[in-house]
């Protein structure tokens, strides 16, 4: 039986991050963790939600995906935001379902071009969840910045049909998720039920 890659994709504040936490069925996917260059938040431990890293291991290190989300605003001597999970991420875990947490859908083409570039789709499944609402939490973005250019590299980022579309990513749930509003239709909520049984 196969494995599945599980896309959490969706704007700043979406909900993203608490249905990993608190919705999906536990110790059934695992978190898949990116390298990056911001700095670390209060109450974030290096290597638990992130390695963080300087610009010279994104030149040394292989990634199956690389952001570089101010290089809109980047002007040399400037600090590069980047992103990136580490190719050893993924064979650290491989055989297990991922759940993978990324803004815009050309990140998961991304991730997804490289599972097929080594004919792993043999083994893994892919599924795409596509949080609501379409428009950045700009109140809970203000609090998270720590970067330059923070807000405005937020503004620029889109998760719309159209990005989908573009990227040839296929949504598979659309989800409404969020501390005060638990939404998912049963379609969603047997897909994750079926998943938690295969681990079993």
């Amino acid at each position: 039986m196969k494995k599945t890659v599980l896309f959490c994709t969706g704007l700043s504040g979406s909900g993203k991050s608490y249905f990993i936490k608190n919705i999906l069925p536990k110790d059934t996917f695992y978190n898949l963790k990116s390298a990056t260059t911001r700095q670390m938040r209060v109450g974030e431990t290096d290597g638990v939600e992130y390695y963080f890293r300087d610009e010279k291991y994104f030149d040394e290190e292989k990634f199956a995906t690389y952001l570089f989300v101010n290089e809109k605003f980047w002007k040399p001597g400037d600090k590069k935001w980047l992103y990136g999970v580490p190719e050893f991420e993924i064979r650290e875990h491989w055989g297990q379902n991922m759940v993978y947490d990324v803004i815009q859908p050309k990140y998961v083409r991304q991730l997804i071009s490289w599972f097929k570039r080594r004919d792993w789709r043999r083994v893994y499944d892919f599924r795409v969840l596509w949080f609501m609402p379409p428009t950045n939490n700009f109140e809970i973005a203000k609090a998270r910045q720590n970067m330059p250019n923070d807000i405005d590299v937020r503004k620029q980022n889109t998760c719309n049909m159209d990005d989908f579309k573009t990227a040839h990513v296929k949504i598979d749930h659309i989800v409404t998720c969020n501390p005060n509003l638990i939404a998912y239709d049963d379609h969603l909520r047997a897909f994750l039920n079926s998943v938690a049984q295969y681990t079993k």
